[in-house]
């Protein structure tokens, strides 16, 4: 049985839903409702097939480069600690990803679903979640159930982007941005600690 709360709040911190919100709004702003809830749906579904593809061939394509998980733990970490940093001290998602939306075509898969939903720090977390060596199958999926719950409160915060963010704000979506980012932090360590206690065998 996997930690279901610590599960949700890793995959909460990597997809941040709230933030998704400002640029849901950028991206279909010259839009009907009806192909907002379009758009939504399509981002979602997109972000959850992307997901599900690391979640199943994430750990075979390493397997077949050669690559063992623990080092692929320890570089994850890393970049998900980088990602987390420039959450903190950088743009934050919002702010970056509004600028991708003023600067390409605005599409349902580009930014919104990748790289907004699909972040690649989610890419990451569902790749290491999801061990063939620490999880069983009925874990891996029950973890993907668990991501599957956050991408659909995602879909239910863009369905409602409007009054969220006359009620909080760029500001508002940016702070927890910020808030996630330093949660995000913490768990890219542990993998980091984590990766490296495997690949020196120091348990």
């Amino acid at each position: 049985m996997i930690d279901i709360v610590a599960t949700f709040i890793t995959f909460f911190a990597v997809v941040d839903p709230i933030g998704t919100v400002p640029v849901f709004i950028a991206v279909t702003h010259p839009f009907s409702d009806k192909d907002k809830r379009r758009i939504a749906l399509k981002a979602t579904l997109a972000a959850a097939g992307v997901l599900l593809f690391f979640v199943i061939a994430g750990e075979m394509i390493l397997s077949a480069m050669s690559i063992p998980l623990s080092a692929f733990q320890i570089a994850g970490g890393i970049v998900l600690f980088l990602f987390a940093l420039t959450m903190i001290f950088g743009e934050s998602k919002p702010d970056e990803e509004l600028r991708l939306a003023k600067n390409h075509n605005e599409t349902a898969i580009f930014p919104l679903a990748v790289p907004s939903i699909a972040s690649p720090g989610a890419m990451l977390a569902a790749v290491l979640l999801t061990e063939n060596t620490l999880y069983s199958v009925a874990e891996q999926a029950q973890t993907y159930a668990v991501l599957l719950a956050v991408l659909s409160l995602t879909c239910v915060l863009m369905l409602l982007a409007g009054p969220i963010n006359r009620l909080i704000g760029s500001s508002g979506a940016s702070v927890v941005s910020r808030v996630m980012g330093l949660i995000l932090s913490a768990v890219a360590m542990t993998n980091l600690l984590a990766g490296i206690e495997s690949y020196f065998s120091l348990g």
